[in-house]
């Protein structure tokens, strides 16, 4: 397949085919976020998209099972993009399982009850959203462009529509001084919005970006090690979900750990609390990467 570079999928998607619907972000605010800078958006050509997906299934028409769409926030896409790609891959995968893609709860909301549930029976059934935090002060200093109370009714649209979520939060994005509130808050709004998967990353500031720039200038300092552990803590504490697979296995963790919540939750916080005591050999900074 022939991308156009920089091309970022999340790591479950490993083994997916991944259709680059649109290019770049159409938000692209994110103060922390270096994925698309300088990357103009735009929604690629359907004829080109179309093609590619005819190109795929004369390679590998019964290998793909999952397809995730791509880049940064393909959701914004109108129904008349999205019904003739998603109807094309049905019809070019036979052993298809699941179409994904990357949403914001801006485009979320953005959509009517209609329009999502059409997406659903179209064969869209899986949404990554970064909320990266439940703390609206974080949220607004990140400029993640919704709050904590968008980003429920967003959840609650999609599960509406049948489409699960798989969400993620970022350790660290409230800096030392909201530490603790930010990751509370982001256990409290996971429990509020009720995905089918969670994840923790852990904020890794790139240089050029915003939030690289306050660091410079003293307005932003990431906790340390023990601090972020503290904070996957804190999250923990006040995550209750109904039924969940939960990751922070990421490359940018120091603490690679999972589960099944809510029966692993008391598993989990043990876990950490046997690495905040030194008795756990945590990822070497060598190793840790975006």
């Amino acid at each position: 397949m022939r991308y156009d570079e920089p091309l970022f999928r999340p790591p479950s998607e490993a083994d997916s085919f991944i259709l680059q619907a649109t290019l770049g972000c159409s938000w692209n605010a994110c103060t922390y976020c270096a994925m698309y800078r300088g990357k103009r958006y735009q929604v690629r050509p359907l004829d080109a998209v179309l093609a590619e997906i005819s190109e795929a299934s004369s390679r590998f028409a019964d290998e793909v099972r999952h397809v995730f769409v791509a880049d940064g926030d393909p959701l914004g896409m109108e129904l008349d993009h999205w019904e003739p790609i998603l109807q094309a891959l049905a019809s070019s995968f036979p052993r298809l399982r699941r179409v994904s893609t990357y949403a914001t709860a801006r485009n979320l909301l953005e959509k009517s009850p209609e329009e999502l549930h059409r997406l659903r029976e179209w064969g869209l059934s899986l949404l990554y959203i970064g909320p990266e935090s439940g703390d609206d002060v974080t949220l607004r200093r990140i400029a993640k462009g919704a709050s904590a109370a968008e980003h429920v009714e967003a959840a609650r649209k999609a599960r509406e529509a049948g489409m699960e979520q798989s969400l993620i939060f970022l350790l660290g994005a409230g800096g030392q001084e909201r530490s603790e509130e930010h990751a509370r808050a982001s256990g409290r709004l996971a429990t509020a919005m009720d995905p089918r998967f969670l994840s923790t990353l852990t904020l890794t500031v790139v240089p050029g970006t915003p939030i690289a720039r306050l660091e410079d200038q003293g307005r932003f300092q990431l906790p340390d090690v023990r601090g972020l552990l503290t904070e996957l803590r804190w999250f923990m504490e006040e995550t209750r979900l109904s039924s969940a697979i939960f990751r922070s296995n990421h490359a940018s963790n120091y603490l690679p750990i999972g589960g099944r919540l809510p029966r692993d939750r008391e598993a989990i916080l043990a876990s950490i609390d046997e690495a905040l005591a030194g008795r756990v050999r945590l990822r070497p900074e060598w190793a840790r990467g975006l």
